[in-house]
This record gives C-alpha cells, structure tokens and sequence, in this order.
C-alpha cells in the first residue's frame, strides 16, 4: 500500500508492505488512501503524484477483495472500518471537488446566455437602426426597437471614430463603443 503528503516544499512518499488478510488489507488501504486523500495535495508536484498513488493503490485493494474472509490467526485482524468515501478525511476532499465540478459546467452555462457585448453595456449600433434609451438620463442604455413603433426615439444617422469629423447639427452623440482597436460615436437624430 503507498501514501502520500504533500508539505508545501517537500513531499513524503509512504508505503506498508507484509502479508495481509482481507480485512488488514482493507484496513490498510482504506485508511492511506484517506489520508492521501487529505494530505496528498499540499505541495505543487503532489497534484500529479496523487492520483497516480491512489491509482497505484487500486490493483492491491482489488487483491485483497479477492481473498477468503479471515479465520483464525494468532491476532484479531484489523477492522476495515468505513469504506473510503464514507470517511471525513475523503470527504474533504471529495466536496470542494464536488463544488469544482458544479461550477465550471454552472458558468459554462451562464456564459452562453450572456450576450458577447457583456452585460449592462451598449449594443453596437448599425446606420439606420431606431433606439430608445432606458437609462436613467445620466447613464445611456440603448435598446434597438422597430422603427415603425412608438418606442422609437432616435435614428442612428452617421457611425464616427472618435478621432474624426462630427455629427450634423441637432444631433445627439451615442457611446462610445470600444472595439479593441478603436472607439465609435454613433449620431442620433430624433425619429419623429
């Protein structure tokens, strides 16, 4: 049977070895796989080297599954005590991977319904588009809206880089939107 702990810096590498009964062998797998469980994580080579303990542990556990119950002997054997994912130190482990596995695919999903733009900022706005704004008049927020309805307040008329010519007279300026390599103004004029 192999262990192993991980101390920030160092690691040690464990190991009991002898003649096992069913249930020594249980017991003795079950309690080095726990603690590896616990303790094998601490040191930044052991996230590689733990698994790969826990695996090596798996072909003598099937081993000593295979072997008659005990009887006799000149000492009572060892209890083989909870199973390994029943035990506090596994389940230490065992939850905050749990909570791994929930979140990732959790915002995975979240993520495939947040638009690209990210929330709370402006759609890009397209020459002829009508918008209202939502905001709170200090802050814009622009929702496209057909221009046929009452909802529409204002035209996209003109699309400028920030570092070139200006809106017509009477025009309102939107944005800017930044794309990574540059920022466009948008000009609006009232739709009614």
């Amino acid at each position: 049977m192999r262990g192993h702990q991980g101390l920030l810096f160092l690691m040690r590498f464990l190991s009991r070895g002898g003649m096992f009964c069913r249930s020594c062998g249980l017991a003795t797998y079950r309690e080095m796989s726990a603690k590896t469980l616990w303790q094998g994580w601490w040191s930044p080579l052991s996230v590689a080297i733990t698994p790969l303990t826990l695996l090596m542990n798996l072909g003598p556990r099937g081993r000593f599954r295979k072997l008659a119950a005990p009887v006799g002997g000149f000492r009572p054997s060892l209890d083989p005590g909870k199973s390994l994912l029943r035990r506090p130190e596994a389940l230490l482990f065992l939850v905050p991977m749990a909570l791994v596995a929930v979140a990732i695919p959790a915002l995975v999903v979240f993520g495939a319904f947040v638009d690209g733009t990210g929330l709370g900022k402006a759609p890009t706005l397209a020459v002829g588009d009508c918008v209202r704004d939502d905001g709170d008049g200090q802050d814009e927020d622009w929702e496209v809206v057909d221009c046929g309805s009452a909802d529409a307040e204002y035209k996209v008329t003109r699309r400028l880089d920030t570092s070139e010519g200006h809106c017509a007279g009477g025009d309102m300026l939107a944005g800017p939107e930044y794309s990574p390599d540059k920022a466009t103004i948008s000009c609006l004029s009232p739709a009614r």
